[in-house]
């Protein structure tokens, strides 16, 4: 396995970054999941752009775009897999610690694991802790990743594959990894960027392929909406068959279904959309 690290490819085996990187010692670092289909990455434009705001927003160096798509095309030829996980991870780099950067410029690592199509439903639990609308971190997919490491270990507690959290107004927001979506009376809603939630590539391509709706939504909307889905880089577009207790028999139901199809399509005419 080769992976993109110091400018270049290297044995993942030998690989080695500093334990002084500040990705490390502080979370102080950005990152990106690309879906890479039989050498081919998806929506890559989109990701690149995602990476360059979230830089932006923790004051990160400006990532060199070219350098990363060179990185991104080197790891996906020299690994060559049906579909595979593309991680990009931008780092502050070498840093002291604390919370102060270092000076000596950024870390790239670009990184490619296998991976396997998920199954058309799955299941989702509520949790009780909230995303913070209004964070310094807020929209921003860093390092940081911590609370969803224990949410997820909580879903999988609950034999499930995702958890669902509201922001600190009551109000529906996200998964760990994914965008969430209801239907009500045949319409397709899903929260806003304001509740919190993480800007993702395919919510928004969901949105614009499906004519979604981004509604203000009470977390209690997943007791009776009438179907749910979830979106991710690597679920697509994936039906829930149950959150928490409640049942939702038939999933994917027919508006889900139907995005399911339009999302494969789409993304089949166009893979940098």
């Amino acid at each position: 396995m080769k992976l993109w690290l110091d400018g270049g490819l290297q044995d993942a085996a030998s690989a080695r970054v500093s334990v002084f990187d500040h990705g490390l010692t502080v979370g102080d670092g950005i990152f990106e999941t690309v879906k890479a289909v039989d050498g081919r990455t998806f929506a890559l434009t989109r990701h690149l752009d995602r990476l360059a705001r979230s830089a932006r927003g923790l004051g990160l160096p400006e990532p060199d775009l070219d350098e990363v798509r060179r990185a991104c095309a080197a790891v996906v030829e020299a690994n060559p897999m049906p579909l595979g996980r593309l991680r990009i991870t931008y780092t502050g780099g070498h840093g002291p610690l604390g919370s102060d950067r270092g000076d000596r410029g950024p870390t790239l690592v670009v990184a490619l694991g296998e991976s396997t199509r998920r199954p058309d439903s799955t299941a989702a639990v509520t949790v009780p802790w909230t995303r913070n609308e209004r964070g310094a971190l807020t929209g921003l997919k860093t390092t940081s990743y911590a609370e969803n490491v224990v949410a997820l270990a909580r879903a999988h507690e609950h034999g499930a594959t995702e958890a669902l959290f509201p922001n600190t107004a009551g109000l529906l927001c996200e998964g760990t990894g994914s965008n969430v979506f209801v239907v009500l009376d045949g319409e397709i809603h899903t929260p806003p960027l304001a509740s919190g939630c993480l800007a993702g590539i395919t919510r928004a391509l969901t949105v614009e392929w499906t004519g979604a709706k981004e509604t203000d939504l009470p977390l209690d909307v997943l007791e009776r909406a009438d179907e749910i889905f979830l979106t991710s880089t690597l679920r697509d577009v994936q039906a829930v068959h149950r959150v928490d207790t409640r049942e939702l028999p038939g999933a994917p139901g027919p508006v889900t279904a139907k995005a399911m199809r339009i999302f494969q399509e789409r993304a089949g005419d166009d893979l940098d959309p």
